[in-house]
């Protein structure tokens, strides 16, 4: 209706309009033209109705009795040509509409109903074309990223890009799954999201019981669901109209999601891949502000606020991601996995772990967890390194880097899990609170430069036997085993070193700046 109001030809007729607000977004499928009192049987809904009144009822009773039979029928609008029979609108006629949200308008000058009702069904019949066009060109767009197997992060980017605006996927718990959002805007969307996003649902709702779909400022909301299983919904915030309409393109990516839920199976890949991405982009330091990343991070059920949290890797054999947040569970908390960290051998994965302020993490507890992450067979094979406990995001991030700062060192001889924690190596702690001190990496690189000019160019270990060495102070004969070498060999790579260096390696001393300056250039994933 506010479209109708809007084209020349009715402006031409000076429209006033007397009910309006959410009555004039109601869709407009036809124009109507007609005198008659019993027009209302000869509709099918969505029609306009344009008349001069001229046999309309007279009695105050029976005009309101006309209008609600209008409305009953569905009538999307009314317009009055004041002149002809009506010099004014009777006022039972405005109370009526105004009761039963029937936009109603006047029009204070005469005009030809045939131009009005050639504009409105030219501007009717374009706009099917257009909208026809569009929508034909999203579902191809999607059906393709269905035939690829798009995962649902992206197919989330996608929409957010035809939309114009944020697009959300939540699931059933209204955890947030994955999202395409601007960073500006996380904080504020983010916090407290359960408690936004059930209240969405429920204007959306309670619009829906009065018969209007959702208003310019509201949260277009779709759910995905196929053969009878709901597993979310897809969410748009308020952006441009398109010309397929947004909820049809929302639709498209809902059924885009469905499909590719019914192909994974029981496998959560919607859960994987979005709690990857967190983890992932908080290593790589994608996000505006502590802020907004602690919000979003809260949004996806990992609790921050009176947590404790730790930042785990977990190497040497495949892990479950998906079995992460289970183990977590068990312990009555939550957990987020991501990829190998840059720098760290994979198999292995980073892990945001949150635990209630009063539970206990001890060395067992560690372990179990991270025994529950892989397959048995694997158990002896995996090493866990553990940052420091942490309160706030900041503090969790900083363990996180701690664990891959650990998990960056070459693994021990033996069989069996091994477990490195912060707490045990105060030197990593130092290099990660310190690793983007520009005084700390030219320490590193002027320690190490003619070792690393040494390897680069002969493609050579002596950085590896070095961090060897290191490892096991005082007892060359292990050193030597972990670098896989002879005895022999191992000895002249030393010498070598100290030539390069032109130090004395067993100086306590030059050990403790030559393991610092490691630590650092490790710290870089290098």
């Amino acid at each position: 209706m506010r479209e109708v109001i809007a084209l020349e030809a009715v402006a031409n007729g000076v429209p006033e309009v007397l009910v309006g607000d959410e009555a004039l977004e109601a869709r407009v499928r036809w124009l109507h033209v007609s005198d008659s009192a019993g027009v209302a049987r000869l509709l099918d809904g969505g029609e306009l109705l344009l008349s001069t009144g001229s046999s309309w009822p007279v009695e105050p009773a029976d005009l309101r009795r006309f209008i609600d039979e209008l409305a009953d029928a569905g009538l999307s609008g009314l317009v009055l040509e004041l002149g002809t029979h009506y010099r004014y609108v009777p006022a039972v006629v405005v109370e009526a509409a105004t009761s039963r949200r029937l936009a109603l308008v006047v029009l204070h000058r005469e005009v030809k109903f045939v131009t009005l009702t050639e504009a409105v069904h030219n501007r009717i019949i374009r706009g099917q074309t257009d909208a026809l066009r569009a929508r034909d060109e999203v579902r191809e767009r999607f059906t393709a990223l269905v035939l690829r197997g798009s995962p649902a992060d992206f197919i989330v980017h996608q929409l957010a890009q035809t939309l114009g605006a944020p697009v959300v996927l939540e699931n059933l718990a209204h955890e947030v799954v994955s999202a395409e959002v601007p960073l500006a805007i996380e904080e504020e969307l983010f916090t407290e999201w359960e408690l936004r996003s059930r209240s969405a649902h429920r204007r959306l709702e309670q619009r829906r019981e009065r018969g209007a779909g959702p208003g310019p400022e509201d949260w277009l909301i779709v759910p995905v669901e196929a053969r009878g299983i709901r597993w979310g919904n897809l969410i748009a915030l308020p952006g441009p109209e398109h010309a397929a309409g947004r909820t049809a393109v929302l639709e498209q990516g809902a059924i885009a999601l469905a499909v590719g839920r019914l192909a994974d199976g029981e496998t959560d890949e919607w859960a994987r891949i979005g709690r990857r991405r967190l983890v992932d982009g908080l290593l790589a330091g994608r996000f505006a502000g502590a802020g907004g990343a602690g919000a979003r991070l809260e949004a996806a059920g990992l609790p921050i606020q009176g947590a404790r949290l730790y930042g785990l890797v977990v190497s040497g054999a495949p892990v479950a991601m998906e079995r992460a947040d289970a183990a977590a569970r068990g312990l009555r908390g939550r957990a987020l996995a991501g990829s190998a960290p840059e720098g760290v051998v994979a198999p292995a994965a980073a892990i945001l772990l949150s635990l209630p302020a009063e539970r206990a993490f001890d060395d067992d507890a560690v372990l179990r967890f991270a025994r529950g992450l892989v397959d048995p067979a694997d158990a002896d094979r995996i090493t866990v390194s553990a940052g420091r406990g942490a309160s706030g995001l900041d503090a969790a991030l900083a363990s996180l880097h701690e664990a891959v700062d650990l998990a960056r060192a070459r693994r021990r001889p033996g069989r069996g899990s091994q477990l490195r924690r912060a707490e045990n190596r105060p030197l990593v702690q130092l290099v990660t609170a310190l690793r983007d001190d520009h005084r700390v990496l030219e320490h590193g690189e002027r320690m190490l430069a003619p070792l690393i000019a040494h390897d680069l160019t002969r493609s050579g270990d002596l950085l590896d036997v070095l961090e060897a060495m290191l490892g096991h102070p005082g007892n060359r004969t292990a050193a030597a085993s972990a670098s896989h070498l002879s005895r022999s060999v191992f000895y002249q790579r030393i010498a070598l070193i100290e030539e390069l260096l032109g130090t004395d390696l067993d100086d306590g001393e030059t050990q403790t700046a030559l393991h610092l300056a490691l630590l650092v250039r490790r710290s870089a994933g290098r």
